[in-house]
């Protein structure tokens, strides 16, 4: 299993998405995301985020907060334990991202953006604010075949 993070930058009513067009053999391609990515060797979650958002972005996160676990396990790849973070504060100016085109997007026009079905479940987690969870999202290619939340299957 991979260890990755992923974090939704906020800044009032919008949100940080990472439209993923760029990369070749890319599983998000052409959703969008917030972002992150895969641990390095001896890194903590935080220090992962930090690194990721700096070089995904050109910002530097000041204040942020681990939300929960999601464990996405699909058939077409390995299996990824992901620790996702909110930040509501940062500092610098944003850079061009390597992996996609990064855009400000409004809280209310983010449901209708092309992303993973298990990403409405937990974005939902997020704007209510709800305690930390863990949250398994089961998919087979592009389709959720099964979500537990807190160990009570919800799809």
């Amino acid at each position: 299993m991979i260890n990755s993070t992923l974090c939704y930058v906020t800044c009032g009513s919008d949100v940080l998405m990472l439209h993923r067009v760029k990369k070749k053999n890319d599983i998000n391609k052409d959703k969008w995301i917030g972002i992150g990515g895969k641990f390095e060797p001896e890194e903590s979650p935080d220090e992962c985020l930090l690194r990721e958002a700096k070089e995904e972005t050109g910002l530097t996160l000041t204040s942020w907060r681990c939300r929960g676990v999601v464990t996405f396990l699909n058939d077409c790849c390995e299996g990824e334990y992901m620790y996702l973070f909110t930040a509501d504060g940062f500092e610098g100016e944003l850079a061009e991202c390597d992996e996609g085109d990064l855009q400000w997007v409004s809280r209310d026009f983010l449901d209708k953006l092309p992303k993973w079905e298990g990403d409405r479940i937990f974005l939902e987690l997020l704007w209510q604010d709800a305690p930390f969870f863990l949250l398994t999202l089961r998919y087979s290619g592009d389709t959720l075949v099964e979500a537990v939340l807190n160990g009570k299957k919800i799809r």
